[in-house]
């Protein structure tokens, strides 16, 4: 409904899961709490305060929800833009998310084929949850709205929402890589995908690399289309329609992350993390728990810089943190039983009395802690073995104020492209590679970490989150992030979110 304070053209916003998370406690009792994850870190800075819309799955299984829609529309309404669930059974959770999304995309878009499951059932049960996340799109947006869908979970939603007959000007952001040809043929719903892919207006992806994929594949495997242009965006032909392609690499708020990083506590915290590990140099390392993050091969790495370099033998801590996910899928409980495994085994190998040399977490890490991390560990290492983007490289970097860290980055990870000339760049599957790149970064003299560190800092803030939006908008709309105003009477969520947990995941 439209009150005199609502914009005339919002921004929707569409993605698998909402910026916030609920869960029932004691008694059957609704609880929330704020979401976690690379897209909530760049996309809540952007909507909020301006009465767009943001579309999800709550985080919580139901068939019918009347309870949790009632209970989110009270409990969000001073968010600055509002909420709408789309509710998800558990057959649907599983054959939908844990299933298609992350059973057959997510391995198949990041090169390893052979993580793939390509059940039938999964796709059957991937359209009609995205013909769901559409029938909720549909009855909330309006003719001038622009509708944002994200990543792998809803490539079909553009599709389901033409067939609903909205005509409102959509948009699609890949996070994720996309595969080349080789890999994507593999796909039996391939032809499928290409052409929900091609009902957007604009696609985005993080690389020209992940473009220059997608288009090869467009090419090979469909008649009729005509693709021309150059530069940042190109076009492609389809009958009458029109569809932009573009590279998009997305960012963060990095002005918030320096101020947040400069704040009392977050430096208490860090002072307090190196007393607790003195007189050595901090090697910072925060993956989710996936096969593509390249955990094991980082940890034999660190094992290798141990044996071939001693002189780090109590010098150096490597704080390895893991945050939980999809574990109800078999690769990834596996995947955290090799872990367990290696750290327990290094550091068997090399512990000496007052030193461990690998500090290993597994759970997610508050806000503050993690800026702590980030701002008191003088090497970073992010070393995965393909990744979209990677926001906490940016994250590591914006965070180090004193400009005295160092980057070790994958040349595999979609922020290489932007990061090289500041970062030690490695090949992950190099284990030697990688081992030398940690000598190198906590030998660096002080004088060459303020050069690397400064570069990448200066240009992380050039390229922001909110000009991450703008060129997105343009490309599609020829809009800009101030063609969706301020509420004027916005009231902050800041008293109310301070009474929920707030979890951080790995980007």
């Amino acid at each position: 409904m439209t009150t005199e304070n609502t914009p005339e053209s919002r921004l929707i916003v569409v993605s698998n899961r909402l910026p916030i998370v609920l869960k029932r406690g004691e008694g059957g009792r609704l609880q929330m709490k704020s979401g976690s994850g690379g897209l909530v870190r760049a996309l809540v800075p952007v909507l909020k305060n301006r009465g767009g819309m943001w579309v999800g799955w709550p985080g919580i299984e139901s068939e019918n929800g009347s309870d949790i829609k009632e209970f989110i529309a009270n409990t969000t309404k001073n968010f600055g833009y509002a909420f709408k669930p789309v509710l998800l059974s558990a057959k649907e959770k599983n054959e939908y998310y844990s299933g298609f999304s992350n059973e057959v995309l997510w391995p198949l878009f990041h090169d390893m084929v052979s993580n793939c499951n390509f059940d039938p059932s999964y796709w059957e049960t991937y359209q009609k949850v995205n013909r769901k996340f559409a029938e909720t799109t549909a009855q909330n947006c309006r003719k001038n709205d622009y509708i944002w869908v994200h990543d792998y979970h809803l490539i079909n939603v553009a599709k389901e929402l033409r067939d609903l007959g909205i005509d409102s000007i959509t948009g699609f952001f890949l996070h994720i890589p996309f595969p080349p040809l080789d890999i994507f043929v593999k796909l039996p719903w391939r032809f499928q995908i290409l052409n929900a892919m091609l009902d957007y207006d604009l696609i985005g992806f993080q690389t020209l690399r992940d473009r220059r994929n997608f288009v090869q594949c467009v090419r090979t495997l469909l008649k009729g289309v005509y693709i021309y242009g150059k530069g940042q965006v190109i076009s492609c032909r389809i009958g009458s329609r029109e569809v932009r392609i573009g590279s998009f690499p997305i960012s963060i708020d990095t002005r918030a992350f320096a101020e947040d990083a400069q704040t009392r506590d977050v430096a208490e915290k860090a002072w307090y993390i190196h007393e607790d590990l003195p007189n050595r140099k901090l090697i910072f390392s925060v993956d989710r728990l996936d096969y593509t993050k390249g955990i094991p091969h980082k940890l034999e790495a660190f094992r290798n810089a141990l044996t071939r370099y001693p002189e780090l033998r109590r010098n150096v801590t490597l704080i390895q943190v893991v945050v939980p996910s999809r574990r109800d899928i078999p690769a990834y409980s596996e995947l955290k039983t090799e872990i367990d495994r290696l750290v327990g085994e290094i550091n068997g190998q090399f512990t000496q009395s007052g030193w461990v040399p690998i500090n290993y977490i597994f759970r997610h890490l508050g806000p503050e802690e993690l800026l702590a991390y980030y701002r008191t560990s003088e090497v970073a290492l992010i070393t995965p073995l393909k990744d979209g983007l990677n926001l906490v490289a940016k994250e590591y970097c914006a965070s180090n104020v004193d400009e005295n860290g160092v980057l070790i980055l994958s040349e595999f990870a979609g922020a290489a492209a932007q990061l090289q000339k500041g970062a030690i760049m490695v090949n992950p599957f190099n284990i030697e590679l990688v081992a030398d790149a940690i000598y190198q970064a906590c030998t660096m003299d002080m004088e060459k970490r303020k050069i690397r560190m400064h570069k990448l800092r200066r240009s992380i803030r050039r390229y922001d989150i909110f000009r991450w939006v703008d060129y997105f908008l343009r490309a599609s709309i020829a809009k800009d992030l101030n063609d969706f105003p301020l509420l004027e009477d916005y009231v902050p969520e800041d008293e109310l979110l301070v009474k929920t947990e707030t979890e951080n995941g790995a980007g």
